[in-house]
């Protein structure tokens, strides 16, 4: 199997459209049918966007081929359910692309990631304590996270699960705030910055992203909670950047609780103004960026019509997310 040029991009697959070609596989399972017939359940994905897979007739031989997480190359034909499209596989097989290919089958940030982070460093820019603008210059003058930073999803699966994605969610949420903190002149502008920037850094430790999507050895037994932690150690405590120690607590403290309360992850309870802020502002811009990527709304007109107003069950968002915006023409 060789290279497919015309291969279709997943974004435009049309009802009953047949596709073949390679695509990136994601959290590819063995399930039952009612029958107790076995069948596998997928994502497939490329650099548009994702789409559900199902094979209606493997064995467990066949399944074991096939990566977790990895690339194949598939054969099948496109259905609309229950609102969305998905790709009903009638074969099959690992596949091993080379590295210009694998460009093709991530899913990527659709902004210009050297742009954001332009952006992004004249936010910091503004920062006003001196010892806060050289924490912030110790990470943006490491030239190897700034690269990882630049190129890393912010997620495996759920929100801004794409290359550049953990830029473009930080910079979301640094700019967010900095619209909004004029709102509330007695919460520390600086130390929100700082934490929104750290709080999902480690992440381009937590997660492998030069293939296909997984997390690390050092994700699964670290994290990037922690990890956050350790890197703010690293940088914080280098000569000349002189950060006050309590000041240093505090940015742990945003990171450690971040994800809210300890069954999603976090470490300690937010416990701070502008812990609670920051996990606030990141549990909204995560579950905003789901309910859209879920509501796909930003299709064009020329896209496939899914015929469906509402999503499948968003386990994340434990609801049917409605599709229409019905003041839009």
């Amino acid at each position: 199997m060789a290279g497919n040029s015309s291969r279709t991009l997943l974004v435009d697959v049309g009802e009953g459209e047949h596709i073949s070609g390679p695509y990136a596989i994601i959290n590819a399972q063995l399930g039952k049918t009612r029958t107790d017939k076995l069948y596998l359940r997928c994502l497939l994905s490329d650099k548009s966007g994702t789409a559900p897979g199902r094979m209606w007739s493997i064995d467990e031989t066949m399944y074991n081929r096939l990566p977790a997480e990895g690339f194949v190359w598939v054969e099948g034909d496109a259905q609309a359910y229950q609102g969305e499209m998905q790709i009903i596989i009638q074969s099959i097989d690992p596949f091993d692309p080379n590295e210009e290919m694998i460009r093709e089958l991530l899913p990527a940030s659709k902004r210009n990631p050297e742009e954001m982070f332009a952006q992004l460093r004249d936010l910091f820019d503004t920062l006003e304590h001196p010892a806060a603008k050289r924490l912030a210059r110790a990470f943006f003058d490491d030239a190897p996270l700034m690269s990882a930073f630049r190129t890393a999803p912010a997620a495996k699966v759920l929100h801004h699960a794409y290359l550049g994605g953990l830029l473009e969610h930080t910079l979301q949420l640094c700019s967010l705030a900095d619209r909004m903190l004029p709102l509330y002149p007695d919460l520390n502008r600086d130390l929100i910055l700082l934490g929104l920037l750290l709080h999902d850094m480690a992440k381009t430790r937590e997660l492998k992203y030069d293939r296909a999507f997984d997390y690390s050895d050092r994700g699964l037994l670290v994290g990037h909670i922690v990890d956050g932690v350790i890197l703010l150690r690293e940088k914080a405590y280098q000569p000349g950047v002189d950060l006050p120690p309590e000041a240093i607590m505090v940015l742990e403290h945003i990171i450690l609780s971040h994800h809210g309360v300890p069954e999603f992850g976090a470490a300690k309870i937010p416990s701070t103004p502008e812990a609670i802020f920051v996990s606030n502002l990141d549990d909204l811009d995560a579950k905003t960026e789901m309910a859209l990527v879920a509501a796909k709304r930003d299709r064009t007109g020329d896209g496939p019509d899914l015929r469906g107003k509402f999503t499948e069950k968003h386990w994340a968002l434990n609801t049917r997310v409605y599709r229409d915006d019905p003041l839009r023409e």
